[in-house]
């Protein structure tokens, strides 16, 4: 497996990254909406049994290829896990051509100063250490930003570049997730600390690393282009953020170079009733749907 030509893949960003992370606390959400009530499962060895099965139909589906979908972001379970009886993140490169990446954070801290940092990551070298056996390229990790508050955010983004440090010094690419609150009053102030800060801190990397940025879609259209044309940066990618689809698709395709990693907004539609026609012929709208607004910066 290249990571060459996995990075030339993720550079050139012909498509979108889709985040099928969801963890412990999402995955109820994640299943209800795609049909499975909370009396399907009694345990919750089942439940990620059953999301599980959720990602294995998406993954599977003909509509599901590396032509549109240039990345996939996995919950660590996931990663252990086969899809069609191959290594998740091998199946995914070998048999789809989709890069594999790694959700890494454990949750949110309680908000402190507006914003809300990530929890401890005990043996997170460990788990890089074995991701990168397992043939994935990079990680994703995420905190939350609730309000313009400048020192707040400031932490948030020194937290975030030392985590991708610690995940590049594993030759992984980290994915630093800063999310903006879509409902915050102050959003648009909030973006101009955060991009501030960010290019702050890009100017600490060293020559040769690469980070990439998953930020939630800006109230100014090309916003944060200075991000996406920063040299250490491999690619700015945007999280639907609670946004329909619809919306996100419109506000996407007004920000030039940057493209989706969407979660809620990929399986948005799907069903556990589908049959299969029904289900992968969802799942190829959505996904054309999501890749046009992608390129169309």
């Amino acid at each position: 497996m290249s990571t060459i030509d996995q990075a030339a893949k993720i550079r050139a960003g012909q498509g979108f990254i889709a985040a099928l992370d969801q963890s412990g606390g999402s995955t109820p959400k994640a299943l209800r909406l795609y049909g499975i009530e909370e009396d399907r499962y009694s345990s919750e060895d089942e439940m990620f049994d059953l999301i599980h099965q959720m990602r294995s139909r998406i993954v599977m589906s003909p509509a599901f290829t590396g032509d549109k979908v240039i990345g996939a972001i996995l919950f660590e379970q996931t990663m252990d896990r086969d899809f069609d009886g191959m290594p998740a993140a091998q199946y995914l490169w070998e048999k789809k051509g989709v890069v594999p990446f790694l959700k890494i954070d454990k949750g949110l801290e309680d908000g402190a100063n507006d914003v809300k940092l990530m929890k401890p990551m005990p043996g997170l070298d460990a788990t890089l250490s074995r991701a990168k056996e397992k043939g994935i390229f990079g990680t994703k990790e995420r905190s939350v930003i609730d309000a313009a508050n400048a020192e707040g955010i400031e932490a948030i983004v020194a937290q975030q570049f030392e985590v991708g440090r610690q995940v590049m010094a594993h030759g992984l690419v980290p994915i630093l997730e800063p999310e903006v609150t879509i409902s915050i009053a102050d959003k648009a102030e909030a973006e101009a600390m955060l991009r501030d800060a960010i290019l702050k801190h890009l100017g600490t990397l060293e020559d040769g690393q690469e980070i990439m940025l998953k930020l939630t879609l800006p109230e100014e259209a090309n916003f944060y282009r200075p991000l996406v044309d920063h040299p250490q940066v491999m690619s700015v990618v945007a999280l639907s953020g609670g946004y329909s689809r619809d919306e996100a698709n419109a506000r996407l395709a007004q920000n030039k170079g940057v493209i989706a990693s969407f979660s809620r907004a990929l399986t948005e539609g799907l069903s556990d009733q589908q049959s299969e026609a029904e289900f992968d012929t969802t799942l190829g709208a959505t996904i054309d749907s999501i890749r046009d607004a992608s390129v169309a910066g």
